[in-house]
C-alpha cells in the first residue's frame, strides 16, 4: 500500500508500479470513440509519453496504445496509485503550506471511491467530469504541491500542470482552467478528439476544480427545487403524499432520493445501472429498490391510497408498514433498476387504463450533456447492450438515443396534458430531446425557453437574484465533531439575521435554510469529506465564514475549514439553458459574468480558482467557475473571506439586476447602502412600451 509520502515524491519509475489495469468490481467510463486517424493516434501517444523518460517509453507506448484502442483514453492504469484514497485530516499531508496541504484533500476526495463515478478514469460525476485526464498528472500535482511555498503559484492547463510559478503570498496558490478552446472548435466532436489527444478535458463544475463534496453538494438544491416546485405547482407547503418521478442515481443525480425524503414526498427515481443503485442504497440515501414495474406502481398506489384492493397480494407485514407510513406522512424513496422511458410510458398505460394520475411532479437527471456517451442510455437495450453498442456502432447508438427521447417526451407530455408538473433540471434534457426532434417547442419562445421551464426559471432563478446560492464548506481535520461546530455557527448566524430583520423573500429562505441544517444533521448526508453545503446570501456566506474562522482562531474548530461553492452558483456560471436561462436582454449567451467572476476571485482572496468550458448542460454551451478559500483562524484569512465572498455574490446579483431582474435590483441596492464602496449602474425600466413600437415603425 503506498503512503501519502510516496505520493508526493512523483511520479514512480524506478521500480515501475505493476501494470493491474481495469480494476474488476468497481465502475468503469464508458468506452469512448473519438475516431482518430492513424497520425492523430501518434500524436496522442507522444503526447503521452512526454510525461516520461525515454528509457521507458517502448515498455509504455506499447500498454498506451492498447489503452487508446480498448477505451478512446490514455488513463495510464499502470500509475494508478495503490492507496486508500479519501481525505486524509489536512495534517497528515507532507506539505509545507496549510493551502496546499487543504487541496491535496480536496483532490483526493474528488477520488474517493465512495464518491467518484469511475475513480479509476479520474471521472468524478456526471459521465465525463474529469478531475485529471491521467494519473501522471495526478501524480506530479501531489508532488508540486508537496513543495509549493507561499511564494508560488502552481498552474494547472486542462488538467495538465504547466509548473510552480513565482508569484506571492497573497496571490492564489492556484489557477485552473479546463477546456479553453477557441470558439469556433468548441463543438462535442473536436471535443473527443482533442481529450483522446490528452490536450483538453472536460472538468464539469468541481469535478476540475477540486471541490465536489458528493452527492450532498445538490441535495439542498434538490430539496428547494423540490419545495418550490410544490409550493408553485401545486400550492401546497407540504408534499406528504405526494409523487416525485425522475431518473438518475449516479454523481449529482444520487441526491434525488434523498432529497425526495428531506422534502417530504414519495420519490421513484429510475436508474439503468445496477452499481449505482446498490451503492446509494448502501450509503442509506435510498430506501428501496426494484426491478419490477408492477411492483413500483402498486408501491405508489399503496403510498397515495390507503385501502387500495389492487395492492392485496402483498404480504400483510407490507401492508402494516405502508399504512403506517402514510398514517405518520412517512416520506419514501425507490429506486427503479430500468429505464425512466418504461417507468414513464407505465404511468401513462395506468393513466389511460384507470383514469388515475399517479405523478404529481416530474423531471430528469441523466447526463444529457453527454447524451451520445454514455450520458443517456436508449430504452431499446438494455443496460450492457447498450454499452457494447455504444462502443461498436456508436452512429446506430446515437440514432437509438434520440428515438428513445422522442418517447420519453411523448409520455411525460401526456401526463402533463393531465396536470403533471414537469420542469428541466439543467441537464440538457429537453435541449437535446428538441434536437432529437421530440414536441418540446414553446410557441412564441425564445431561444432559451421550451414547452417546460428549467427549474431556473421557475424555481432557482429569483433564488439566486437574491444572492442565495450553494456555497459549503470542508472541515479539514477530518472529525465530525468539527462539522456539528460549523453547522450549529451556520444555524446561530441565520437565526440572529432573522431577529435583526430581513426582506420577507428573505425569510424565507433563511427559514429553508434552518430547516436543512437540522435535517441535514438528521439524514446522515457526509459522503466522503467532511463537509457541508448551505444555500446562502451574501451577507449569510460572509457572516458564517467569519464566525467559522474565529472558531478556528479561538481552538473551537480543531483545523482549517475550506470554503468553496458549486458553479452553479449567482455569480459562477454563465449558461443560457440553465443557471442564465431567466435572463431575457439578450445577454443570456454571453459569458462576462463568470469570466469576471474567476478574475475577481483571484485577487480578492481566494486560495484557488478554477475556470471551466462546459459543465451541466454540456461542453460548448456553458463557462462557469470556482474558488477554494482556506479559513486558517488568521485576521487575513478574515479580511479575504469578506472581500472575496462579497464580491463573489455581488458579480451575479449586479448582472441579474442590470437585466431586469426586480429580485436583484432590491438585493443590491440593499448591498449599496450596507458597503459605500459598492456603486452599481442600475438600470432604468422603459415605462412606456408603445415608444418602442413607435420607434421600431418610424
Amino acid at each position: 500500500m503506498t503512503s501519502l509520502k510516496e505520493i508526493c515524491r512523483g511520479l514512480p519509475l524506478n521500480p515501475l508500479p505493476e501494470n493491474k489495469g481495469r480494476r474488476k468490481g468497481i465502475p468503469h467510463a464508458p468506452v469512448r470513440t473519438p475516431n482518430l486517424t492513424a497520425e492523430e493516434k501518434k500524436l496522442a501517444l507522444r503526447n503521452a509519453l512526454r510525461y516520461f523518460p525515454p528509457e521507458i517509453q517502448k515498455k509504455l507506448a506499447l500498454e498506451f496504445a492498447e489503452e487508446l484502442r480498448l477505451y478512446g483514453h490514455i488513463y495510464m492504469y499502470r500509475f494508478c496509485p495503490d492507496i486508500e484514497m479519501r481525505a486524509y485530516p489536512i495534517g497528515e499531508y507532507p506539505c509545507k503550506t496549510k493551502s496546499a496541504a487543504a487541496i491535496m484533500l480536496m483532490i483526493m476526495n474528488n477520488l474517493d471511491p465512495s464518491v467518484a463515478q469511475f475513480p479509476q478514469e479520474l471521472v468524478t460525476y456526471g459521465g465525463n467530469g474529469q478531475v485529471f485526464s491521467n494519473w501522471a498528472q495526478f501524480w506530479l500535482v501531489m508532488h508540486y504541491l508537496s513543495e509549493m511555498t507561499e511564494e508560488q503559484t502552481l498552474v494547472m492547463y486542462s488538467g495538465h500542470p504547466l509548473g510552480l510559478f513565482p508569484s506571492h503570498q497573497r496571490a492564489p496558490r492556484l489557477i485552473i482552467t479546463n477546456g479553453m478552446v477557441i470558439p469556433n472548435y468548441s463543438s462535442r466532436d473536436e471535443y473527443e478528439k482533442m481529450f483522446a489527444l490528452g490536450v483538453t478535458m472536460y472538468g464539469q463544475m468541481t469535478a476540475g476544480s477540486y471541490c465536489y463534496i458528493g452527492p450532498q453538494g445538490i441535495v439542498h438544491g434538490t430539496v428547494l427545487t423540490v419545495l418550490n416546485a410544490g409550493r408553485r405547482y401545486l400550492k401546497a407547503q407540504e408534499l406528504s403524499g405526494k409523487v416525485f418521478v425522475t431518473s438518475g442515481l449516479g454523481g449529482m443525480s444520487g441526491a434525488q432520493a434523498k432529497a425526495a425524503v428531506i422534502a417530504g414526498c414519495v420519490g421513484i427515481i429510475a436508474e439503468v445501472d445496477e452499481a449505482a443503485l446498490l451503492k446509494r442504497h448502501k450509503q442509506g440515501w435510498l430506501m428501496e429498490i426494484s426491478n419490477n414495474l408492477d411492483h413500483c406502481i402498486a408501491r405508489l398506489r399503496i403510498c397515495i391510497f390507503e385501502d387500495r384492493m389492487s395492492c392485496i397480494f402483498f404480504n400483510q407485514s407490507f401492508l402494516l408498514f405502508s399504512r403506517e407510513a402514510r398514517k405518520n406522512k412517512i416520506a419514501l424513496s425507490l429506486g427503479y433498476h430500468g429505464n425512466v422511458v418504461d417507468l414513464w410510458e407505465r404511468l401513462v398505460y395506468e393513466l389511460d387504463t384507470t383514469g388515475e394520475l399517479l405523478v404529481d411532479l416530474g423531471s430528469d437527471q441523466t447526463s444529457c450533456h453527454n447524451p451520445f456517451n454514455g450520458g443517456y442510455y436508449p430504452v431499446q437495450l438494455g443496460f450492457e447492450e447498450g454499452k457494447q453498442l455504444l462502443s461498436s456502432n456508436p452512429g446506430k447508438f446515437r440514432m437509438l438515443v434520440q428515438e428513445s427521447l422522442r418517447r420519453h417526451v411523448a409520455a411525460i407530455n401526456k401526463l402533463a396534458d393531465k396536470g403533471m408538473f414537469f420542469w428541466d433540471y439543467g441537464n440538457a434534457f429537453l435541449l437535446e430531446a428538441q434536437r432529437a426532434g421530440a414536441d418540446v417547442a414553446k410557441k412564441g419562445g425564445n431561444k432559451t425557453e421550451f414547452r417546460y421551464p428549467s427549474y431556473v426559471q421557475h424555481i432557482m432563478g429569483d433564488i439566486f437574484s437574491l444572492g442565495f446560492g450553494p456555497f459549503r464548506w470542508v472541515c479539514t481535520s477530518g472529525d465530525p465533531q468539527d462539522l456539528a461546530t460549523t453547522d450549529s455557527i451556520a444555524m446561530s448566524v441565520l437565526e440572529d439575521s432573522i431577529r435583526q430583520g430581513v426582506s420577507t423573500s428573505v425569510k424565507q429562505q433563511y427559514h429553508d435554510n434552518i430547516r436543512w441544517i437540522r435535517e441535514a444533521s438528521r439524514h446522515s448526508l457526509v459522503v466522503g469529506s467532511q463537509a457541508r453545503i448551505l444555500y446562502s446570501d451574501q451577507k449569510g456566506r460572509v457572516s458564517i465564514a467569519v464566525a467559522i474562522n474565529r472558531a478556528i482562531s479561538e481552538g473551537k474548530i480543531k483545523a482549517p475549514v475550506v470554503l468553496s461553492r458549486d458553479h452553479h452558483d449567482v455569480s459562477g456560471t454563465d449558461s443560457p439553458f440553465r443557471e442564465t436561462s431567466n435572463i431575457y436582454d439578450g445577454s443570456a449567451f454571453c459569458a462576462d459574468m463568470a469570466v469576471q467572476n474567476f478574475v475577481g476571485d483571484s485577487f480578492r482572496g481566494a486560495t484557488w480558482v478554477a475556470l471551466h468550458n462546459g459543465g451541466g448542460v454540456g461542453w460548448g454551451e456553458v463557462i462557469n467557475g470556482g474558488f477554494g478559500l482556506v479559513l486558517d483562524g488568521s485576521k487575513e484569512a478574515e479580511e479575504r473571506a469578506k472581500m472575496m465572498l462579497s464580491w463573489d455574490v455581488s458579480n451575479g446579483v449586479a448582472r441579474r439586476c442590470w437585466s431586469g431582474n426586480a429580485f436583484a435590483y432590491e438585493t443590491i441596492c440593499q448591498a449599496m447602502k450596507e458597503n459605500g464602496t459598492l456603486r452599481v449602474t442600475l438600470p432604468h425600466k422603459v415605462v412606456d412600451e408603445n415608444i418602442l413600437e413607435q420607434a421600431v415603425k418610424h
